[in-house]
């Protein structure tokens, strides 16, 4: 397949490869499952970000994907702490994306935000630099404590949330080029990137509230895409864009494919 078909296909798989490697990192025993038409990457801890469920199959229908939501429901049901359901709407057939809301409800799932994925052959990018920031790699529990915290107060988690999910993380400060971005001694923004699939992932972009729309999520970005290109020999990166995300990263030479759905578990 080409075009916006091709790349959603990427950006699904991108997904499941990463987090599988960032879900066994937490929990050994967590729910890694590739079942027909989905993929569980499930930690179940207090980090949301950490369990996610997605449709994988390219084409699908409306009858099809209504009997797979309703499967990604009943699996989400069985968790002791929520997550999130992300949708590929690229992955759909025509049919299926104008049933898709009448079909999430039924099977009692709810709307939480959207979002883009994007990839580009954009590596290798330069060494960046920014007249407020140093940026420091993130080696120590210290330092993922702060990167939590960050993301705590960029999606609105409380604090304990997010490090449920990174602090004493090996993975994190070994096999992930996560940087801080620091302004004086403050951490104010961060980005981290991982090989997945002969791709350079970027993931948990995050500036802090107080310090956004000075170019600290678009400058910590550039520094974890310029080392992490620079340490695998990588050219191609892939991304999943939030709203706040979207308009910066095509400036550093992302281009948008499929949009993304994120839905939760009706209340």
């Amino acid at each position: 397949m080409t075009g916006a078909t091709a790349e959603s296909i990427e950006s699904a798989q991108q997904l499941t490869v990463a987090w599988r490697a960032l879900v066994l990192d937490r929990d050994a025993d967590a729910d890694v499952r590739d079942l027909p038409g989905i993929a569980v990457r499930w930690a179940d801890c207090r980090f949301s970000f950490y369990n996610c469920i997605t449709l994988t199959e390219p084409g699908a229908g409306a009858d099809l994907v209504a009997q797979r939501l309703s499967q990604a429901a009943d699996i989400m049901r069985t968790k002791r702490h929520p997550g999130f359901l992300w949708l590929f709407e690229d992955l759909l057939d025509a049919e299926a994306r104008t049933a898709l809301p009448t079909a999430a409800e039924q099977a009692g799932l709810q709307y939480a935000f959207p979002g883009t994925g994007m990839a580009g052959d954009l590596l290798p990018v330069p060494d960046p630099a920014h007249p407020d920031l140093t940026f420091v790699r993130v080696r120590s529990d210290e330092h993922l404590r702060a990167y939590a915290d960050l993301q705590s107060r960029a999606y609105g988690f409380p604090l304990e949330e997010g490090r449920d999910g990174l602090v004493g993380s090996a993975h994190w400060t070994s096999e992930m080029y996560a940087y801080l971005a620091l302004r004086g001694d403050v951490p104010v923004a961060c980005a981290a990137t991982v090989e997945a699939q002969d791709r350079l992932f970027v993931a948990f972009v995050a500036t802090d509230p107080q310090w956004q729309r000075r170019g600290y999520g678009e400058a910590v970005t550039r520094k974890a895409l310029h080392e992490g290109a620079r340490a695998t020999g990588l050219t191609r990166a892939t991304l999943h864009a939030t709203v706040a995300g979207a308009p910066v990263y095509p400036r550093i030479g992302f281009l948008p494919n499929s949009p993304i759905h994120f839905y939760n578990l009706a209340e």
